[in-house]
């Protein structure tokens, strides 16, 4: 039997990442995802620049994650971020690493995937936009996103702004739930609904500053992950009646499609950005950067030596 090498699959840190979890001081995780798959370009590439900005400028370090050549990188350096908002890359949740690191294959990472290479380096805060959750027809389809799963064993505490709207909200909050997975609102008593502030559901837990978000994932120890969710900045939120018919025709376009699992969510993000004018690109880049914001400012609290 010919002998097979063995793949080194650990994730590389960038060394300003390695520098500040030596000196244990604020890092906060940052997907990939979003730019190569959520945003169109040149857009992503901008908004990959003004989202580490948003992290610095609070006094934490950025750690963009992707895979690239087959290797997790944490961290990404300006070519890097170059090469996940231009090439055509794969989608990467955490049963695709060990495809991507066996094949050599570059891939941006899911919410999932983040969170678990975050985790795996020592990064306790990850911001991102919204949540993969249970998908509408999902009683027939099984169509869960591996997000919920990585949530309810992964212990990172994600800054996201609820889930999608084009998901079922209730059931998404349903399975959290069962997983032991604490949700807390950001000064709202309402889940958001990432293009709007308020989901149509509630949240179990608000909190007020990012210091006593700190507090509550300090004192979290059941090994599982925390949201932390925080409403689009108001002025940003989308309107009510264009975000209804834009959701329409997009569940209509991807059934008359065919399109199943992980590119519903992409398909549907590529109608909302094409139909809305840019309305809706200029919500989701709102809220993912005042996650950032947000993200940092509990990471850095987490790094004092006491967050109280």
């Amino acid at each position: 039997m010919p002998h097979v090498a063995r793949v080194d699959s650990s994730p590389v840190c960038s060394p300003a990442v390695a520098e500040a979890l030596a000196a244990g001081t604020a890092v906060v995780a940052l997907e990939s995802t979003i730019l190569a798959h959520g945003l169109p370009a040149p857009r992503n590439r901008a908004a990959a620049d003004e989202l580490e900005a948003e992290v610095r400028a609070l006094g934490a370090v950025p750690a963009t994650i992707a895979v690239l050549d087959g290797r997790a990188h944490v961290g990404l350096d300006a070519r890097g971020l170059d090469r996940v908002c231009t090439e055509e890359i794969a989608k990467l949740s955490v049963r695709d690493l060990g495809v991507a690191a066996g094949l050599g294959l570059s891939g941006a990472t899911t919410v999932a995937a983040t969170a678990h290479l975050a985790a795996a380096v020592g990064i306790a805060v990850f911001a991102t936009g919204g949540l993969g959750g249970v998908h509408r027809g999902a009683r027939e389809t099984w169509d869960v996103s591996a997000d919920l799963a990585a949530l309810a064993t992964t212990p990172v505490l994600t800054v996201c702004s609820g889930v999608k709207s084009i998901l079922d909200v209730g059931a998404t909050l349903e399975v959290l739930e069962t997983s032991s997975v604490p949700v807390l609102g950001y000064r709202t008593d309402r889940f958001p609904g990432f293009y709007r502030r308020d989901s149509g559901f509630a949240v179990p837990w608000r909190v007020e500053s990012p210091d006593e978000a700190a507090r509550v994932w300090a004192a979290h120890t059941t090994g599982s992950g925390m949201v932390l969710a925080r409403p689009v900045p108001e002025p940003d939120e989308l309107d009510a009646a264009l975000h209804d018919r834009l959701l329409a025709e997009g569940l209509a376009l991807v059934e008359e499609r065919g399109v199943t699992g992980k590119d519903v969510t992409p398909a549907l993000l590529e109608h909302f950005h094409a139909a809305s004018g840019g309305a809706s690109l200029a919500t989701n880049v709102s809220l993912v950067r005042a996650n950032a914001r947000l993200a940092a400012r509990v990471a850095v609290a987490l790094s004092c030596s006491d967050p109280r």
